[in-house]
């Protein structure tokens, strides 16, 4: 399998739709114009809202999200692959699907995937999310088949479970990408070392595209857009700034790595603690 070149975009969305798609649209471009061949955007890419009617108030129906459409034509325009990290699907019931969508050259959609776990959490000093008040959970696994492999599809909050990721790479991804709007709380603690994780434990490539900087409600998200090799190094690093990063990417090292420790099939059945 022939080596291509990955590029994470690190966006800090707004509330104005358009514009937040035209900058992250001029980042792609860049990125492309560098030799990029898949080109991976972060959760919330179109669109950085607060609060269930704001939220419900911007979302669209898949049909008529206009910055799917946006980004359909953009992979047309400049040919590439194109990962967007998730948008706002409005469902029946007035729920939101966070979705990711995995688009071709043409412009196709060729998988999607609905965030599974919900970030619930409070972290202290008022800092507090429900997405589940907001959001409707996924309930399947979604890998997208590439030219040169298999893309495993996640997001955010997901990057706590590796269970998820475990599956995937058993169901032959050599590729995960982890879109984030991480919080600055967490990320300064977890980011880097469960990224690293991820990779080293399924032996696949991370790509990790991030929001950073602040946002509406004073809501600050950690940035560090990241590319890990399948032995858990850091290939790039975005740090806090808007911008993109890109690295080579050698779908042998995926063998090379399960090779050295193939634990991925070394799984032992076992009687749990909980039953």
């Amino acid at each position: 399998m022939k080596s291509f070149k990955a590029a994470c975009l690190q966006v800090n969305s707004g509330t104005d739709m358009m514009r937040n798609c035209e900058v992250a649209a001029t980042l792609a471009v860049e990125a492309r114009a560098a030799g990029a061949d898949l080109i991976l955007m972060p959760e919330n890419v179109a669109l950085m809202e607060w609060g269930r009617s704001a939220l419900v108030l911007n979302a669209a129906a898949e049909e008529d999200h206009p910055a799917l459409a946006f980004f359909r034509d953009l992979s047309r325009e400049i040919g590439v692959w194109l990962h967007l990290g998730s948008l706002h699907i409005l469902l029946d019931g007035g729920m939101i699907a966070n979705r990711s969508f995995v688009i071709d050259p043409l412009g196709e959609i060729r998988a999607r995937y609905d965030k599974i776990h919900m970030f619930d959490v409070d972290l202290g000093l008022g800092e507090v999310y429900r997405e589940s008040s907001t959001f409707s959970p996924g309930n399947r696994s979604v890998a997208a088949d590439l030219p040169w492999g298999r893309l495993g599809l996640s997001i955010c909050y997901d990057l706590r479970f590796p269970q998820l990721y475990r599956d995937l790479a058993q169901a032959g991804c050599d590729f995960l990408t982890v879109p984030a709007a991480f919080t600055r709380t967490t990320g300064k603690a977890h980011w880097h070392v469960l990224l690293r994780a991820r990779a080293i434990e399924t032996g696949c490539y991370v790509f990790a595209p991030a929001q950073c900087g602040e946002h509406v409600n004073n809501r600050q998200t950690y940035g560090h857009a990241l590319i890990v090799s399948p032995w858990g190094e850091i290939l790039a690093d975005a740090l806090e700034q808007p911008g993109w990063v890109i690295a080579e990417i050698d779908p042998r090292r995926v063998g090379e790595a399960r090779r050295k420790i193939p634990c991925l099939d070394h799984d032992r059945p076992f009687v749990p603690l909980r039953m």
